[in-house]
């Protein structure tokens, strides 16, 4: 049955119908595509407005759109600096410039090289990072660029992110820019190609970009610590943008099969890469005709066929520089049986092996497409269900980069002047003119927090002066009123309710917050990793309705105030500025630095919050005590909030104002619990025992509290500390 050419036809047919379902479809291959891309510009443009010279790429299956959910893949970053220029003589020499000079000799593995380097930038580099061959040469160790990050782990030249929390994986690796392509791209030029692919036009576009120098050493290594890898990654990713759906389902159901029949033990022989490899010179050495829907599983059946050869051989030439064999060194003799083997059983099924997959519940969806009138399971997805939650994962991924992006803006500019701030600001807007329209979209995003800020800063340098408020910091501030559905917004009332303009506050919070309900809003912070629950599907809904240049319209991000903004912060959040002790500021990692030097709080528990003390200045006591319910809600109930020890902080002061001593140190007790250090729940606990230390039996309850003990040897060991606080 499997072999009539009837049914092969209607087996690629129904399977590419499968794939289509699961998400591999014109349109959420090109709304991955878009969503990576604009995460790229936004990081690039990012840090050259900060007067950086990295640039960042996103690579891999998920900026190509080749992936499911069902696949699970992880995200690939690289970063490029730029202050680097690698050279094949001295007419590419650069001044203002760490001119590093590329070696390719017989020492070499092909598509690696060695990086010299020049004696006049000998004193740049440490000395561990360097040593000298036996020709006298100064050369680069390929480990100088293999620093572990903060919460990454060390796999080859990348640092791993794993994944954890509703967080994937990410693969960030660091590399200096080459351009060698001139040499690699003659290879293509020249090669016979049977279906005219690639075209000449691609492959001057791929030659017109650089190619990356990355810190990996081949398998087959003599000098495993000197070889630098030649990566055509942005060649690749030309190529792979320009191949038609078959040719793409083709590559996925590839790494779905190897994912399924191999086991964990061989699996690392054969990597996606590989796949894509085979892929691509199949496409290259095969009539253009062949790459239809209805010849799906033809052509499948040809890949694999193809890597059967290429393992047999233990030769995968790469599609760009064939010289470099990927598969040198990577399996031994018996993994090669075992590979051998299994590919040849998956061949030999003549698609039977599809039935059994369950990734993505492939098996499943194939067997009810090729039987019509078998029951469909209940608890199989639909298309369109499939392509709600990967369009809400997007938006939720590029939203919390944005987010987290944002902060380092703020930590750039922190300490600084307003004129810097301006200079920041205006390098942005040039992007936002002038740049191509996915930096003018990446600009447009990180503008309008940038402007609130700015505003919020004046507005505080007036309070501090003394002086009238300035009529160009109120336009900052509605200037960055759609940052988000929130937060512009309420940094805004933040501003007015400090220096007084009450009836102007309750009417922002009241506009807020509806739009916060006729919106379908989640609730995002990328201050740090937090636990993250799942979007709701109404979320998902919306997001698979609107374009990327809309996620500021259906989120909303926590609001942050730098130290420069002191006095439009109300008194109860200016305590978050001073959250640490000396032996707190120990235990703060790299990322905590940034956000922990600011005031921080989610959205609606603030907005809630300023509602509380709005309201009771106008005297307005049954919506005060409603804010105060709402603020206890939301913050004991509220969905992937950041800063929940920051909302029980506030809820704890304001219970000190309703004259609700117990219930004010059991919120500091709570926020305690979810964040032990680096909480200024502590000065406040502090604060209460200083107020009523002379009456402490009002407090005899809390020795019957958990870790009430605790809490009172905190009070007494951090009472003199307060005071001087």
């Amino acid at each position: 049955m499997f072999q009539s050419p009837e049914y092969s036809n209607t087996l690629s047919l129904k399977l590419s119908e499968v794939l289509e379902d699961v998400g591999v479809n014109e349109k959420m291959v090109m709304r991955r595509r878009r969503a990576f891309m604009l995460k790229e510009n936004m990081e690039t443009v990012e840090r050259r407005a900060s007067d950086g010279n990295f640039t960042a790429y996103c690579f891999g299956s998920q900026s190509e759109g080749t992936t499911t959910l069902g696949l699970n893949s992880d995200a690939d970053a690289l970063f490029m600096d730029y202050d680097f220029n690698v050279i094949r003589d001295s007419s590419e020499w650069k001044q203002n410039k760490i001119n590093l000079l590329m070696i390719k000799d017989e020492n070499v593995t092909p598509g690696y090289c060695f990086l010299q380097v020049l004696p006049s930038d000998e004193h740049l580099f440490e000395t561990n990072t360097i040593c000298r061959d036996n020709k006298g040469r100064i050369l680069l160790k390929s480990t100088c660029l293999t620093g572990i990050l903060e919460g990454t782990e060390r796999h080859g030249p990348s640092n791993v992110r794993p994944e954890k929390d509703g967080y994937k994986a990410v693969d960030i690796v660091f590399a200096f820019p080459c351009n060698s392509w001139q040499q690699s791209t003659s290879h293509l030029l020249d090669r016979h190609s049977i279906g005219g692919w690639p075209t000449s036009e691609m492959i001057r576009y791929a030659a017109s970009n650089d190619c990356f120098d990355v810190g990996a050493s081949s398998k087959i290594s003599t000098y495993p610590e000197l070889e630098w890898r030649i990566s055509t990654s942005l060649g690749e990713r030309c190529f792979m943008f320009n191949l038609n759906i078959t040719q793409l389902h083709c590559y996925v159901l590839m790494k779905i099969m190897l994912k399924s029949f191999l086991t964990p033990q061989r699996e690392s022989a054969l990597s996606s890469f590989m796949c894509k490899t085979v892929v691509l010179h199949c496409i290259q050495n095969a009539d253009r005709n062949i790459w239809r829907k209805n010849n799906l599983f033809t052509c499948l059946t040809y890949c694999l066929l193809e890597l059967l050869c290429y393992i047999q051989n233990e030769n995968c030439p790469h599609f760009i520089i064939p010289e470099n064999n990927l598969m040198a060194g990577q399996f031994s003799p018996v993994d090669k049986r075992y590979l051998l083997r299994k590919i040849s059983d998956i061949i030999q099924s003549d698609g039977r092996c599809l039935l059994h997959i369950s990734i993505d519940d492939i098996g499943n969806r194939l067997q009810v497409k090729l039987q019509p009138n078998r029951a469909i399971p209940h608890n199989l997805p639909t298309r369109r269900f499939i392509n709600e939650l990967g369009s809400g994962w997007l938006f939720i991924t590029i939203a919390r980069y944005f987010s987290g992006n944002t902060i380092w803006l703020l930590h750039g500019i922190s300490n600084g002047h307003i004129a810097n701030i301006k200079q920041f600001i205006l390098k942005l807007a040039n992007y936002s003119v002038h740049g191509h329209r996915l930096e003018q979209l990446a600009s447009r995003y990180l503008l309008p927090s940038l402007y609130s800020t700015l505003g919020s800063m004046m507005v505080s340098s007036d309070v501090q002066q003394n002086t009238a408020i300035q009529y160009n910091a109120l336009k900052w501030l509605s200037l960055g009123l759609n940052s988000d559905v929130t937060s512009g917004r309420l940094k805004l009332a933040s501003v007015l309710y400090c220096v007084g303009f009450l009836d102007n506050v309750e009417f922002i919070l009241r506009q807020t917050e509806s739009r916060y309900k006729c919106y379908i809003v989640e609730s995002l912070c990328g201050c740090w990793a937090h636990p993250w629950s799942k979007q709701s599907s109404e979320f998902d809904r919306k997001c698979y309705e609107l374009k990327e240049d809309s996620i500021n319209q259906i989120t909303s991000f926590c609001v942050r105030f730098v130290q420069e903004e002191v006095n439009c912060v109300p008194r109860e959040l200016q305590y978050e500025m001073k959250r640490s002790t000396q032996d707190d500021m120990q235990h703060r990692s790299f990322g905590e630095e940034m956000w922990m030097n600011f005031a921080v709080v989610d959205s609606l528990p603030f907005l809630y919050f300023l509602q509380y003390k709005t309201y009771g200045h106008l005297q307005r006591n049954q919506d005060r005590q409603q804010a105060l319910c709402n603020l206890i809600n939301i913050t004991m109930s509220g969905r992937n909030l950041g800063h929940r020890e920051t909302a029980l902080n506030l809820i704890g002061q304001c219970m000190e104002q309703e004259s609700k001593f117990n219930a004010a140190l059991l919120s500091y007790m709570l926020s305690l619990q979810l964040r032990r250090r680096n909480n200024s729940a502590k000065f406040h606990i502090c604060n209460l025992l200083r107020k009523y230390a002379s009456r402490l039996n009002r407090f005899h309850f809390i020795l019957c509290l958990p870790f009430g003990t605790k809490i009172l040897k905190i009070g007494e060991k951090m009472l003199e500390l307060w005071r001087s606080y």
